[in-house]
């Protein structure tokens, strides 16, 4: 499993794989693995973004990634991308209602990847 914390796509180094915490005081809100200029330059890729389950639902994590896509875009960066599960309705719901469109389908070993984009 640690591993997986320093896997990057092709052609990306650690060094622009970053993870984001999100506190409450001392209350973890949520995480944000980031890879900065995949796959160009001018985009950001999610690769997951988890929320303290106990605080879903409330306009949080639609807060966060508001403001990620705020600072990418003082940074340059001209889009966001992620990968979606097709067969989770809850990611689906949650990042289609923060704005990110399919741009394709990708089949995965086992499961559909929706690949999402939305300009910043």
């Amino acid at each position: 499993m640690l591993e997986d914390l320093t896997l990057t796509p092709p052609g990306v180094g650690l060094p622009d794989k970053h993870y984001v915490g999100f506190f409450d005081g001392e209350t973890p809100v949520a995480i944000l693995d980031l890879i900065d200029g995949y796959p160009d330059e001018a985009t950001a890729y999610i690769g997951f973004f988890m929320m303290n389950k106990a605080l879903q639902g409330r306009g949080i994590g639609t807060e966060i990634i508001r403001e990620v896509c705020d600072d990418l875009k003082k940074t340059g960066k001209t889009a966001v991308r992620l990968a979606i599960a097709e067969d989770n309705p809850q990611a689906n719901r949650f990042w289609r209602k923060n704005g990110f469109r399919i741009v394709r389908k990708v089949p995965m070993d086992g499961w559909t990847a929706l690949v999402a984009e939305r300009e910043v």
